[in-house]
């Protein structure tokens, strides 16, 4: 077998056989088969699709590239959830304590953020001390000892995934359906999953930013798991404006900690249950979403929610009197409100501008590597389709650096549109 057939027979449209593909993938990842050719091989996907059975070959060829995580000796069924990444998605903070308490033993692996969409780690960051950074013992010590995990990737998984997608980064191959949906499930496999929950986002702060194309993504994870013998649902959710208010690692953490305690913006709470219920019957604790959605409540409710929160940062490390007080999370130095200009209907708050003004205050990275300031970020007091007053308060910057100040508000000031006429409310969910 060549990798110089393998590119030609994508070339020409052809059907690839799973030795094929694993083929490749192992040859790739060993570094036999050059840059080179695998940027040819990636331009032929793009240009010519791939089958959901040659995505399936290749995602489990990925996942099986490095390390695979078995947590079978620890729980009776994996379930885990994946966002496409956005702009204040602080859901996972909120869900896994959610599921955890209701008894579905969660752990999840997340990422830091890059560009505008904010990293889970970052934001759990903000608490002193949490650690990111557990051993694949501990996870699946604290996992069956505390039954909820959240830390950063440890174990080498799916290599094959990270040499492939630095190549398209730099190749013009990102928006290739097969293999961005390949990138993701073979990471969740890799992670142990036997159940998992799909967030894809649409909209301007989302990468797919038409419901046709997260439709087309989303279908073929779902078929990928079903292929891989896994359950997978996917919601297709709104990211055209910031979920809830906060924007911001410390600012996130606090509406976080708001919703745990029966508080927190409508949007994300409704947001938050949504998705814990499709967990809790993906992972056969609920019956059904009714009743999975009033399992989630209760543990809102009695405090079990907020509790379980308490030990996920315990047993990582966190100081808990910054979670029992947010107060003492990192706060800003310079805290400006900008009122609205005008009176109307807010038509639109870009989330993608949110985002990047976010990135310049310090909040996200431009590039890898870059430092974090926790502290930084926005509270957008508005959602689209609320009624606006001259003068009232439509969102406050949360700053450390003078010299920014213009530049930040003229970028904040220009994501916001207005409407003489009343405008509906964007969905949560599409589908």
């Amino acid at each position: 077998m060549r990798a110089i057939d393998i590119i030609v027979a994508k070339r020409d449209g052809r059907e690839l056989t799973r030795e094929e593909i694993e083929f490749f993938i192992r040859g790739f990842t060993l570094g036999e088969i050059p840059d080179y050719q695998a940027a040819a091989w990636a331009m032929a996907v793009l240009l010519n699709g791939m089958t959901p059975r040659e995505t399936t070959d290749l995602t489990l060829a990925m996942a099986h590239s490095g390390a695979v995580l078995d947590l079978s000796d620890v729980v009776d069924i994996a379930v885990d959830k994946h966002s496409s990444g956005g702009v204040g998605d602080k859901t996972t903070l909120v869900v896994l304590p959610l599921v955890a308490a209701c008894g579905l033993p969660v752990g999840k692996m997340s990422g830091r953020g890059l560009g505008f969409s904010g990293g889970t780690l970052d934001k759990m960051e903000s608490i002193p001390g949490y650690r990111c950074d557990l051993t694949t013992d501990e996870f699946k010590r604290q996992l069956k000892k505390v039954g909820i995990v959240l830390t950063g990737q440890s174990l080498d998984l799916a290599p094959a995934d990270g040499k492939l997608y630095a190549l398209r980064d730099v190749t013009g191959t990102v928006q290739s359906v097969p293999l961005i949906a390949s990138s993701i499930m073979s990471k969740k496999i890799a992670g142990g999953a036997h159940a998992i929950v799909l967030d894809v986002k649409v909209g301007l702060g989302a990468f797919m930013q038409t419901l046709d194309e997260a439709r087309t993504l989303a279908g073929l994870m779902v078929d990928i798991g079903n292929l891989a013998g896994r359950k997978v649902v996917a919601l297709l959710s709104d990211m055209n404006q910031p979920l809830g208010h906060a924007v911001g690692n410390a600012l996130e953490v606090r509406e976080a900690i708001d919703t745990l305690h029966g508080g927190g913006p409508a949007d994300f709470r409704e947001h938050c249950l949504q998705v814990a219920a499709h967990m809790l019957v993906q992972g056969r604790c609920c019956p059904d979403l009714e009743s999975a959605r009033y399992a989630a409540e209760a543990t809102i409710a009695s405090g079990a929610a907020f509790e379980k929160f308490r030990a996920l940062v315990r047993a990582q490390g966190g100081d808990v009197s910054y979670v029992d007080d947010p107060d003492r999370l990192p706060r800003a130095s310079i805290i400006e409100v900008i009122p609205a200009l005008r009176s109307g209907w807010l038509a639109e708050v870009n989330a993608r501008t949110i985002g990047e003004a976010a990135v310049s205050l310090g909040a996200g990275r431009a590039k890898k590597g870059d430092p974090i300031d926790h502290a930084v970020g926005f509270v957008i007091h508005k959602k689209v389709g609320e009624r606006v007053e001259q003068g009232e308060p439509l969102l406050t910057i949360h700053a450390n650096d003078r010299g920014k100040q213009a530049e930040i508000r003229r970028m904040a000031q220009s994501a916001v549109e207005f409407s003489e006429s009343p405008v509906r409310p964007l969905p949560l969910f599409y589908e």
